[in-house]
């Protein structure tokens, strides 16, 4: 699913940027999937945790995408005419729908197949697994776009999605039988909420990595980037959208050996702070060699924080909430990358496209610093009081 997603988000930020060359086009990309998924994500979380199956949802959420992917191929074959961009910015909110579902359903299959004690250690393998899609799905697309065509491109993300429905199908678990009496919606959404925002902690590590995600969103301008400084083609963009993952694998597979298991709260804010020193540089580069090499150090730093807010949202949360805490830290987190996307697009209309990134890089560095003091539980945390 995660390499499908992938292909389509660099095969539509091309297609958009070919049609406009307008950067704005770019962020309203990332609205145009916030939007919808800001509107279902709490409701998905709702469904998953009363009375339905959870692979069934993933299972919903890889056809949806798959869809998706079959209408970009209608678009990109010159079906719609001339409305291909509004056409291009539907699909994408369709897509925004699909997402609200993921991150439920895997949370919650996540803690019926692996033990509590390995956790630390089952996250920074499951962070390393997407990472790799996160890498292989942009160099994938790039090529695809590059050396093929677009049309090929998004059949290639419908394939991987019928494939990806395929294996929620043959996942051999045995949930939890269905809550027999189950809260009303918006009492059960309410429930949610009420969890995480009276837990310092858990608003904490969401509310750090949400501004961080909304102001560090420099991969979104990628297209500009390729196409206005470093004059590559499409290739170019696969590549330089890979580099950050590359880093959060090979971090993730280092700590799913080494789990951080002392100082988790300082680490968080720690990597937090580099991802966004990483970002000012990538704003500075004029070298194509050297902003690779900063996405790559980012990923690493971006790969440090997600595998100790995930850790601690496992840790923390009762089996009974995960899939509305998932829905809950999916807004904070998931849709800012979209909205981050959105806001950059402003950012760099307003600015100019290299002094946006440098003001979002500056933002994530002022972010860390405020949680750093008014989240306090957060900063001096150690992942053993969660045990």
């Amino acid at each position: 699913m995660v390499l499908a997603y992938q292909i389509m988000a660099v095969a539509v930020g091309w297609h958009i940027y070919e049609i406009t060359r307008d950067p704005l086009s770019l962020g309203l990309i990332g609205l145009a999937e916030a939007l919808p998924y800001f509107a279902s994500a709490l409701f998905a979380g709702h469904a998953v945790d009363h009375h339905y199956s959870r692979r069934g949802f993933g299972q919903l959420a890889a056809l949806l995408l798959m869809i998706n992917a079959m209408l970009l191929v209608a678009i990109a074959s010159g079906k719609f005419g001339t409305s291909a961009t509004i056409w291009i910015y539907g699909s994408v909110a369709f897509t925004g729908i699909a997402r609200a579902f993921i991150s439920p359903s895997f949370t919650t299959l996540f803690a019926i197949i692996i033990p509590r004690k390995s956790f630390a250690k089952a996250t920074g393998l499951s962070i390393a697994m997407f990472q790799i899609g996160l890498v292989l799905g942009p160099i994938l697309g790039g090529l695809l776009v590059g050396f093929a065509n677009k049309t090929i491109a998004y059949q290639v993300a419908a394939l991987l999605c019928f494939g990806a429905a395929l294996a929620m199908l043959m996942l051999k678990i045995k949930e939890p039988p269905a809550i027999s009496e189950a809260p009303k919606v918006f009492t059960s959404i309410k429930e949610g909420l009420d969890f995480v925002f009276k837990n310092q902690i858990l608003l904490g590590a969401l509310s750090l990595d949400m501004f961080a995600v909304l102001f560090g969103g420099a991969v979104a301008m990628l297209p500009a980037f390729i196409h206005d400084i470093y004059k590559i083609g499409p290739e170019g963009l696969g590549m330089l959208r890979a580099a950050p993952g590359t880093g959060s694998i090979i971090i993730g597979l280092w700590l799913a050996r080494h789990p951080i298991n002392l100082h988790a709260g300082r680490w968080l804010l720690f990597s937090v702070a580099c991802f966004g020193v990483c970002i000012i540089g990538f704003g500075l580069s004029s070298s194509v060699l050297m902003a690779g090499l900063l996405l790559f150090l980012s990923g690493i730093f971006d790969g440090v924080s997600i595998i100790v807010r995930q850790t601690i949202l496992q840790l923390a949360t009762p089996d009974a909430m995960r899939g509305r805490v998932s829905a809950i830290n999916g807004v904070f987190i998931g849709s800012s990358n979209e909205i981050g996307a959105f806001e950059s697009g402003v950012a760099a209309r307003l600015m100019g496209l290299v002094p946006s990134v440098i003001f979002g890089g500056l933002m994530t560095l002022g972010v860390v610093g405020l949680t750093a003091k008014f989240a306090p539980k957060l900063r001096d945390l150690e992942l053993h009081h969660l045990h």
